[in-house]
């Protein structure tokens, strides 16, 4: 088995090396015809940048995306300081130089990968599912009885921040950087999932597509080694198959599909102030456009927010949603799990998360807020401060740099939830109705604890499970996604997930100060 592990690692090892190696390959050569299409498409009247461009780089030959996007964003960066003044200027190229260029060598790219799109995806994402799987499948024989195995994992370079573990944080990290800011670079790795968007929505892939598409094979692998570990446990063989489901048919195939018949993108289960962008002016014009299908999305999106979620919080807690439905969570319990031990458990940390997770919740309700105003009193400005600013800076800093470089891309040094705990403005909505009205709760029983710690150890969202267990207390935190991954762990059957009477659930502050009177009451009688 071992031997076919290694086979397995070697040919995922090589796909990735080829994946990377892959952005620094092709051609690119615009045409003084495709140049005039593009200008035409994107309504471009400023001279100075198409001079400059038709003498830097249409009509020449590139051998690599950076050079030939240097040439494109150069022109741009240059005629965006003259012309940001006039009339002319167009914002939507101007402040994104990177996706201008990007739309460019899309068009222009030529070489072997765009001529043989199904040969070099088999020799990346193919060779890459291939070996992950030879490596993971092995382990349900070594694996042996029933009973979740953790065996050395805090002596294991990949899960205990050791090289491999900085190695992926390195490269995840990367990742996003480059599908957020620099797209430009990564037209070849499009280039391999054309056809696969052509079949669904009728069009050639975008940066976003691939990732989509990425997103999906990631979590279908690591949903093989779910079943695998968690084989005998019912609860997360369940919880994998929904939020696998939920990933690969709400939030990739129906949303292709939609585009194919010419209807708005729309992820269903996507709710707000998670989608921050619903309300958004180009959105709702979208939509409204749209007609009848458009007005039933915004209905629905709107009844998503504030119906559907409160009401299933209160039924099911927030695991209805970040354990079962949503795609963030799907990763983070997919290719996240091998890092869930590395969440910090202390009090520090906690008390930063209440306050980061909020403070984003805050954030997005006054932008939503300003964006409504503006939206139908057409004043683009609220209280001196445009709204399209406040728009550009949550994108930028919670739609890109938290919940995509740092939330994903950080999963192998700081746990397998950094998003979902410390960013996640729906989560916080979520939590705040979970805290103080919901049936949900984690039921304890101390006379069985055994104080092993597998519990907090495992504990994705930091909470120090044991402390309840040990008193015997409910786990009522607004934190807490219900995974039941502490409960799994657990060797003695202390913890089981609820939903039961609402007079049922225990303050667990009211609960520690009694405790502690009566102790000092046993204290003073003897």
């Amino acid at each position: 088995m071992k031997h076919i592990q290694n086979i397995g690692l070697g040919l995922f090892l090589t796909g990735l090396a080829i994946f990377i190696s892959l952005i620094f390959l092709g051609k690119y050569e615009v045409s003084s015809q495709l140049f005039d299409e593009i200008v035409t498409n994107k309504g471009v009247k400023s001279e100075l940048f198409i001079n400059d461009l038709k003498a830097n780089v249409v009509g020449k030959k590139f051998s690599n995306p950076f050079t030939f996007s240097s040439k494109i964003t150069s022109a741009l960066k240059t005629a965006n300081e003259t012309h940001k003044q006039n009339n002319e200027w167009n914002k939507v190229i101007w402040s994104k130089p990177h996706s201008f260029a990007y739309e460019i060598a899309k068009s222009a790219g030529s070489g072997p990968i765009k001529e043989n799109k199904g040969l070099f995806w088999w020799l990346t994402f193919g060779l890459g599912i291939i070996g992950a799987l030879l490596f993971i499948i092995p382990q349900v024989i070594t694996l042996g009885s029933a009973g979740i195995k953790n065996n050395g994992i805090f002596h294991n370079a990949a899960t205990n921040r050791g090289w491999i573990g900085w190695f992926a944080f390195i490269f995840l990290v990367g990742f996003y950087i480059l599908l957020y800011f620099r797209p430009d670079y990564i037209v070849n790795w499009v280039y391999l999932v054309d056809p696969i968007s052509e079949s669904l929505s009728g069009n050639p892939a975008s940066q976003w597509f691939l990732y989509g598409f990425l997103y999906c094979v990631v979590m279908t692998v690591m949903a093989v080694r779910m079943y695998i570990k968690y084989r005998h446990n019912k609860y997360q063989v369940l919880r994998t198959t929904s939020v696998l489901f939920f990933q690969i048919v709400f939030a990739f195939l129906i949303p292709e599909i939609l585009v194919r018949f010419e209807k708005p993108w729309y992820d269903f289960k996507n709710a707000f102030p998670l989608d921050y962008d619903f309300f958004f002016k180009w959105n709702l014009d979208e939509l409204i456009a749209s007609g009848g299908f458009g007005l039933f999305i915004l209905i629905w999106g709107i009844i998503l927010t504030l119906v559907i979620v409160p009401v299933m919080v209160y039924f099911f807690g927030k695991r209805w949603y970040c354990s079962w439905v949503c795609g963030c969570g799907g990763l983070a319990e997919t290719l996240g799990d091998p890092y869930r031990q590395l969440s910090d458990k202390s009090v520090k940390t906690w008390k930063l998360e209440r306050w980061l997770v909020h403070g984003v919740l805050v954030f997005a309700l006054v932008m939503t807020s300003f964006t409504l105003y503006a939206y139908f009193s057409g004043a683009d400005a609220v209280l001196g401060i445009k709204t399209q600013t406040i728009q550009d800076i949550y994108g930028f800093l919670i739609g890109s740099i938290f919940a995509g470089v740092i939330g994903t891309g950080f999963y192998p040094i700081f746990g397998n939830r950094v998003w979902c705990r410390f960013g996640c403005p729906l989560a916080a909505y979520m939590g705040i109705v979970q805290r103080f009205k919901s049936r949900f709760r984690i039921t304890t029983n101390g006379g069985q604890c055994i104080s092993c710690g597998n519990c907090s150890t495992y504990c994705e969202q930091g909470i120090d499970v044991r402390a309840y267990a040990q008193k015997g207390e409910n786990i009522v935190r607004a934190s807490c996604v219900g995974c039941g991954i502490c409960s799994a762990v657990c060797p003695r059957g202390v913890l089981k997930l609820e939903n039961g009477p609402e007079k049922g659930r225990i303050n667990p502050t009211d609960i520690l100060l009694g405790n502690d009177v009566n102790l000092m009451d046993l204290v003073n009688q003897k």
